[in-house]
């Protein structure tokens, strides 16, 4: 046991890889029990998050508490068939979550300055 403890602390991980997995492509009707089965098989898990808004349905998080068995669920549940339906398994990622947020809220920031300073960008210019 020692010594496969010290051949994890020894192996390099790609930097994307992490604790937290997102998990798209789900059933709708998927319950975190069910969740739990699936990715418990891989190691201790301390948090499953389902999503249940319109815009999350079919997506989940799932939490590991040793980044070596996210890593060995994820390469092993990635196109794991659940329901009819392929699971899609990725390292999350705060940055590229993010990111789309950043865009959104700067697009809204210029249509509120293009409103402030009465700018219309929709007539054609001759």
């Amino acid at each position: 046991m020692a010594l496969a403890m010290q051949k994890r602390n020894n192996i390099r991980l790609p930097p994307e890889v992490n604790r937290v997995l997102y998990v798209r492509n789900l059933p709708y009707k998927i319950t975190s029990d069910e969740m739990y089965d699936i990715f418990g098989k891989f190691g201790a898990i301390r948090q499953i998050r389902v999503g249940n808004t319109p815009e999350t349905r079919g997506t989940a998080f799932v939490v590991y508490e040793d980044i070596f068995d996210a890593k060995n669920a994820c390469d092993h549940l990635s196109g794991f068939n659940v329901c009819n339906r392929y699971l899609v398994v990725l390292y999350y990622q705060s940055n590229k979550a993010f990111k789309r947020l950043d865009v959104d809220k700067k697009q809204e920031e210029l249509n509120n300055l293009k409103t402030k300073f009465n700018i219309r960008t929709d007539e054609v210019k001759k």
